[in-house]
């Protein structure tokens, strides 16, 4: 049984990719469920309702996201009608939105959890005690979690991965949109990777046009930022499934 997930899509050219690519990709690999962090999808900020159903028109299943989910207003409402869109459950808890997505199939209940980093992030409850909450409270009939770990510090990813070892099916990070090599599965079965990268510009600075980005550097200047234009590419990861919970295997995809 295999889920497909994809990095964090960005702006335009990320949404882009992803329609090219995500048809042959459920062709080949058949996925029980299709997850994305879209939380840069809205032009490279934030996501909006017309640009969310673009994406689940297209196929995917539930949408993660990070500290950039209210960048775009109307989110603040939209979130709390929309169960398919997660913002970090690691938030306070007055926050609009829903952090568990419960995907239903014929052969399990996958939960998709979404939790944010703390450090260099913000100023979040703690993501480890979360987590336990969180499993703590999931109904018996969850068999398999996939945890989206939003965060900025390859450390802290690590980390949370292990500490979940074997209570969880799969942790991916989001976050840097720079794709790690370190896709494995974990001792006690459950399939990680530190960054899935993004699906957005190949020639960018995290998908920025690298022109503004670079005269940043330079000047120190405030300055706003924009998509970058050209070829894109798509990043992500299939995490194969087993009965029993865990992970058989994970592979990365680079895309272009």
């Amino acid at each position: 049984m295999n889920v497909l997930v994809l990095g964090d899509i960005y702006g335009r050219p990320g949404r882009k990719i992803v329609s090219q690519f995500l048809p042959d990709l459920v062709k080949q690999y058949k996925p029980v469920l299709v997850v994305a962090n879209g939380e840069n999808a809205a032009g490279g900020f934030g996501l909006t309702r017309n640009v969310a159903e673009e994406l689940f028109a297209l196929g995917i299943d539930v949408l993660t996201s990070g500290n950039h989910i209210w960048d775009q207003k109307e989110m603040y409402h939209y979130i709390s009608e929309e169960p398919r869109i997660l913002r970090p459950a690691n938030y306070p808890p007055q926050v609009p939105g829903a952090s568990v997505y419960l995907h239903r199939c014929s052969d399990a209940v996958i939960a998709v959890v979404n939790l944010i980093g703390r450090v260099f992030m913000g100023d979040f409850d703690c993501p480890f005690r979360t987590a336990d909450q969180i499993l703590a409270d999931l109904p018996a009939e969850v068999t398999h979690v996939i945890v989206d770990f939003h965060g900025e510090a390859t450390s802290e990813k690590i980390a949370l991965a292990l500490y979940l070892d074997g209570r969880i099916s799969a942790l991916v990070g989001t976050h840097t949109h720079v794709p790690t090599a370190d896709e494995q599965i974990l001792p006690k079965g459950t399939a990680f990777i530190t960054d899935l990268g993004m699906c957005g510009p190949i020639h960018s600075v995290l998908g920025v046009d690298p022109e503004i980005v670079i005269d940043k550097f330079l000047t120190q200047l405030p300055t706003r930022f924009s998509v970058a234009k050209g070829p894109a590419y798509l990043s992500g990861v299939v995490i194969s499934l087993s009965e029993d919970g865990r992970a058989a295997g994970i592979l990365r995809l680079n895309l272009q």
